[in-house]
């Protein structure tokens, strides 16, 4: 363990790299990976199962489910939460404010009192797109897929496939990740699993 990770909670079945710094306070579940430069800050949370890709970075507070896949160079910033299951992509960044300024009204470098986080909230499942941009205070849906490069500035619904900037829906995927049909009878020729219209979410729910 380095001399960075002393005083974290990280489960003796998981292994982080020398060179990742786990700050304290942070804790790695069970049979986690923290690989290279990675960084996992104070009060994060890694659930078990999890692999944190080189040079990611998990800010202060961030919390991860179970069975998580964060890429290389991943930036996921405070008061971000997430399911479990989820993918997310090399170079993809997870924002916390949605209207960022470096200095306060009156001229001086901006504290922390200086601007509200506004969450971003993940569904078990989702997957997020190398490169793609999450915007602070939406919410992914479950299973939902953000192409490559997008940039979700609105709420994503279940299951929903969306991709551009700003992102917009094309479709729907299913839960093994193979695109569904357009409109309903929503049966996935991959697996075979089958979805029904969700009002509730906009969504697609598991039939």
């Amino acid at each position: 363990m380095s001399e960075a990770a002393r005083g974290a909670a990280i489960d003796p079945s998981a292994f982080v790299d020398p060179t990742a710094i786990v700050e304290p306070g942070a804790s790695i579940g069970p049979r986690s990976k923290v690989w290279g430069g990675a960084v996992v800050r104070r009060d994060a949370r890694v659930g078990a199962d999890c692999v944190i890709g080189r040079g990611a970075f998990i800010d202060a507070g961030v919390i991860l489910g179970d069975r998580c896949k964060v890429q290389n160079l991943a930036l996921i910033y405070h008061g971000v939460r997430i399911g479990d299951g989820v993918f997310v992509g090399p170079n993809a960044i997870l924002t916390n404010d949605r209207f960022p300024r470096a200095q306060a009204p009156d001229g001086g470098l901006a504290a922390a009192s200086d601007w509200t986080v506004s969450p971003i909230v993940v569904g078990d499942g989702a997957s997020i797109g190398a490169g793609a941009v999450i915007v602070a205070g939406i919410e992914l849906g479950a299973y939902c897929m953000v192409g490559a490069g997008g940039v979700a500035s609105r709420n994503v619904p279940p299951r929903a496939l969306v991709v551009g900037s700003p992102a917009k829906r094309i479709g729907w995927v299913c839960d093994c990740g193979g695109r569904l049909p357009a409109a309903a009878p929503y049966a996935c020729g991959a697996c075979g699993r089958g979805y029904a219209d969700d009002p509730a979410t906009g969504g697609l729910a598991r039939a």
